[in-house]
C-alpha cells in the first residue's frame, strides 16, 4: 500500500485480523481497505442526499 502505515492498537488488530480471516478476506489491510472504502461511500451518498433537497427547497418543492 505505498508503504503507508497507521497505528492500529494492538486489541483491535488482533480482533480485526480474526475477522477478516473468518469473514474470507485475503489479508487485514484488504479487510480495512474495504471498510475505509464502504464508510467514504456512505458519506458521498449523504452528500449527494443533502445537494437533493437543497435543490428541491430551491425550487419550492420542499420547505
Amino acid at each position: 500500500m505505498f508503504g503507508s502505515k497507521i497505528k492500529i492498537d494492538k486489541e483491535l488488530l488482533t480482533r480485526a485480523t480474526d475477522y477478516a480471516a473468518k469473514s474470507g478476506y485475503s489479508s487485514v489491510e484488504e479487510f480495512i481497505s474495504h471498510l475505509i472504502e464502504k464508510e467514504i461511500s456512505r458519506q458521498d451518498e449523504s452528500l449527494s442526499e443533502d445537494k437533493v433537497k437543497k435543490r428541491l427547497q430551491g425550487l419550492g418543492y420542499l420547505s
